[in-house]
This record gives structure tokens, sequence and C-alpha cells, in this order.
């Protein structure tokens, strides 16, 4: 028998449906209430008591992991992102780290495309007036008449490329990896620098992982570079904003305004003034959202756990 700690909120709901393949493989659960992830404190309770694990954005730091062993044998991450992992230590103790590459490309590029459609229209603002009963006309722009600033053109860059391209928009890019001449050729769009990209752009998309790299990328040096009027979206990872520059900017009014689906502090803090301003969209870090690929998601999440056991997946 093997022991699972069940930790992941967007698979817990369809634990029943695969209680007889986790049966099959003489699988038992530990399923803790879990509202967002489980913290280093949460997960060190359980040290020693499970084999692997079924995690979302979970904390397993070098201290989880090493508390943790030689027990656990197997990580595997519901989802793509797995810097909340300490890889370095994992490896180190032998423990395999599985993940869904390219798991949500789709919704979360459609997502990033939906805001900027709803700041360049203003539908959003528009609603909200009607229903206080005014008739108020507000300006809008077509997204021809814009430019996109995309940060990281990875799976998720390329694929919010495609779209805002085929809208008519300019599209800059930066990564800090050397991007395929094919796909700059057949997209058109236009590597540049992280300064020129921020300096030029009406919208700014990040579209990268957090990595040491990435973390606070956008901070008040590079808001700074940025136009007055220029819109952040971030659909990636919450801590590549300092969160404290982007309120000070947008405060100030150095900022057009933001749409946000992750945030630093998870679940955004109640008094957050981030929810308090007129030209801000937030969400709760459900970009994701998409039937077909959670579906997906929970039957390699399953795979790579059953693999990372020595055992040999078969449905």
């Amino acid at each position: 028998m093997h022991t699972i700690l069940m930790t992941a909120p967007y698979m817990t709901p369809s634990l029943e449906r695969f209680k007889p393949l986790f049966e099959k493989y003489g699988i038992e659960l530990i399923v803790p209430d879990v509202l967002e992830r489980m913290e280093e404190e949460d997960l060190l309770k359980y040290a020693g008591q499970f084999d692997g694990a079924i995690c979302g954005d979970d904390r397993y730091s070098a201290r989880v992991l090493e508390a943790c062993a030689p027990r656990l044998k197997v990580i595997s991450k519901w989802g793509t992102g797995i810097d909340s992992i300490d890889s370095a230590a994992a490896a180190r103790l032998g423990i395999v780290v599985g993940r869904t590459p390219n798991a949500f490309t789709t919704p979360v590029a459609d997502t990033t495309l939906a805001y900027i459609l709803a700041f360049v229209r203003q539908q959003p603002r528009m609603d909200a007036a009607m229903k206080r009963g005014e008739w108020q006309k507000i300006d809008g722009r077509t997204l021809s008449e814009c430019t996109l600033g995309v940060i990281g053109v990875g799976n998720i860059g390329k694929a919010v490329t495609r779209r805002a391209k085929a809208f008519g928009m300019k599209v800059l890019g930066t990564d800090i990896v050397e991007i395929d001449h094919v796909f700059i050729t057949e997209s058109g769009i236009e590597m540049t620098s992280l300064q020129s990209l921020v300096s030029a752009s009406d919208f700014i998309a990040l579209c990268c992982d957090l990595t040491p790299t990435s973390h606070h990328l956008i901070n008040a040096q590079t808001i700074a570079q940025m136009k007055p009027s220029a819109i952040i979206i971030n659909a990636a990872r919450g801590p590549i904003i300092n969160e404290a520059d982007l309120i000070a900017a947008l405060q100030a009014g150095q900022l057009g305004g933001a749409a946000l689906d992750v945030f630093e502090v998870e679940p955004l803090p109640l008094n957050s003034p981030l929810l308090k301003m007129d030209n801000v969209m937030l969400a709760p870090h459900n970009a994701n959202s998409s039937p077909s690929a959670w579906e997906r998601v929970h039957w390699n999440t399953i795979k790579n756990l059953v693999e990372g056991l020595g055992l040999e997946f078969k449905v």
C-alpha cells in the first residue's frame, strides 16, 4: 500500500470518480481541507506519513522535503508551474517531481486577450455606468491601434501573440532565451529588450515562469519606463510583480490600469487597495479554467504519481 497526500484543490472535487483507480494501485489518500495551498507549517504536520503527493501550489521547501524524506518518493504537481517546489532539494533527496507541461496554454491565452478587449473597448465601465442609470459614452480604441508587449515568449506567450496578431495588434516580445526564428517569421512578433518593450507598449502581458530572474521583474523602476496609459496583465505568477510598487503607481496615476489573476499573497487580502480601484480587474487565480484542460491534467497527474512510485500506469 502507498499513502498519498492529496492537496490539489482543482482535483479534490473529482476524487470519487478516481477512487477505483487509486484502489487498483493500492493507494490510500490523506485529503486535508485546502482553500488555495498548503504552507510549510501545514505540510510539516504530515511529514513522514506519505509516500507521494498530488499537490497544487503547496510550499514544498527544502525544510519540508527533508522532513518528508526518505519516505516521500514523488510529488506530482497538478498543473505546469513548479516554482513552489524546491526542485534542487528534491533532486538531492531522490524525490521525483512530475508536472503537466503546456497544461493551460489555451485558457490562459484566452483570458489575456479577454482582458485586453475589456480594457480597449471599455465594456465593464460602460456596463457599470448603464446600471447606475447613466447614458455615458466612453472613448474606446481598436486593437489594431495598440501595441502589445509579451514578456516571456513560451507556449502561452506564443498563443497570446497569435491571438493578438489576428486582431491586428503590433506585438513586441522579450525573453531570456532565444526564440525560434520560424515563429518570429510566421507571427511577425518583434523581439526586443525589456526596456524597449515596456516603454513602447500599450498593454504588457506577463507570460513568463516565476524564476529568480523574473521575481519582481515589474517594479518601480520598470513601471517608471511605461506609458502612463499602459495596462499590465498578469495571468502568470503573482510575485513577478512587486505588488506594493504596482499599487503605488496606480494610486499616483502612473499607469492606466491592471488586470490581475494572480497575486503575491493568495487569496488576496481583503484590505488590499486593489479591491477599491476602478481601473483594475481582478480574478481568483482562475485563468486556467477549462473542463477539457482540467481533465487532461487530472489523468496526467495520476500517471506521473503512479510512475513516480515505480508502478506501471495502465487505465
